[in-house]
């Protein structure tokens, strides 16, 4: 009998570290692909792991290897804790579709590492495990992101224009037959590290950027970035922070609430840049929760903002890897050239059966 659908964990933890995102779905594949959510959660990182990966993009090989190691078996009892909590029958579970963490990504060099996809996975998890999404394309000439639009095409086709705002901001749209995305600008990656050294963990709903003054040299320093310049594909990774944004933004000696306000506006002034007045944006990540930067963008640009239910605001990156997982089991193409900048469309990702 033909199959239907999937029942299948997502895992994603992005670059701005709040947390591991899990997410369990019924992913229907006929006969169109739908994502129903059983049940999604968030396990914050304890502050050890927060600075083990806040650190790691200046490790050494060997200290990289040790550290992949350490992450892919917390990585796996952390998968098993939120079955075991949330009662989930492993034989219900199809697979389990995570995505890692990035430590290093350089597609230009060719090179790009997520860590936890180590095969010892599924035997911690006792499951079958689909990982490693990246690797293939950038080995493939691709940007090894964003990986999302795939899945924008298949669960999201009704609006003009798909971002999210994560550690970084990223975008999708349809332009024909294509499906175009590209990263835009730093976000969660910068603004958690200066709301930190106020005390907070982020800055809820942009209460200290809405406080703070704007400094415009700065602004303009951070807009005159030459990413800013580059054509699609293009993509960011925490390396490109440390080496462009930080540095900028220090030698000003600003105090961190101005740094909110100035770096907030140049969000806002970067993501407005993308749309047209009159467009639908459909808008996920932790960075929807920003009001004030919501109510920048819509200052800046006449645009129709869709925020859906928080499970899709927090999850749908888990929800999207899932789908990656489920598109690579089917032998489906879930990478897209037009996107990543890749040779060709391809189905990416590694799977590994549990032989324990």
């Amino acid at each position: 009998m033909e199959r239907k659908y999937y029942n299948v964990i997502g895992v994603m933890s992005g670059t701005s570290l709040d947390g591991i995102d899990f997410a369990y779905v019924k992913m229907t594949i006929k006969p169109q692909y739908k994502a129903q959510i059983i049940v999604a959660e968030t396990q914050a990182y304890p502050d050890f792991w927060v600075g083990k990966l806040q650190k790691a993009v200046h490790y050494s090989k060997d200290e990289l290897q040790t550290l992949n190691e350490a992450y892919t078996q917390y990585l796996g009892k952390a998968i098993n804790e939120f079955i075991k909590k949330n009662k989930i029958s492993r034989t219900q579970i199809d697979a389990i579709c995570s995505h890692g963490h990035t430590i290093l990504h350089q597609p230009d060099q060719g090179y790009t590492l997520q860590i936890g996809n180590l095969p010892e996975i599924a035997t911690i998890t006792a499951c079958t495990v689909v990982c490693d999404f990246r690797v293939q394309d950038v080995l493939l000439g691709g940007q090894g992101a964003p990986l999302v639009p795939i899945g924008d095409q298949l669960l999201f086709p009704t609006y003009d224009y798909c971002l999210n705002l994560g550690g970084f901001a990223n975008v999708s749209m349809q332009k024909g037959d294509t499906r175009i995305a590209y990263d835009i600008c730093a976000v969660n990656t910068v603004l958690n590290e200066y709301a930190q050294k106020l005390g907070a963990t982020y800055d809820d709903g942009g209460a200290f950027a809405k406080a703070g003054t704007i400094h415009f040299p700065l602004l303009e320093k951070l807009n005159g970035l030459p990413f800013f310049e580059k054509l699609p594909p293009k993509s960011l990774g925490i390396e490109w922070v440390h080496e462009n944004i930080f540095p900028l933004i220090e030698s000003y000696n600003l105090e961190p609430i101005a740094v909110l306000a100035t770096f907030t506006e140049h969000i806002a002034q970067q993501l407005a840049n993308q749309f047209q007045v009159g467009n639908t944006v459909f808008i996920t990540g932790g960075g929807a929760y920003n009001t004030f930067l919501i109510e920048r963008l819509k200052v800046l640009k006449n645009i129709d903002v869709v925020l859906p239910d928080h499970l899709l605001i927090e999850y749908k990156e888990a929800i999207v890897f899932a789908l990656l997982g489920v598109l690579k089991l089917e032998g489906e193409n879930n990478c897209l050239a037009s996107v990543t900048g890749a040779s060709r469309d391809h189905s990416s990702g590694v799977i590994i059966k549990d032989t324990a």
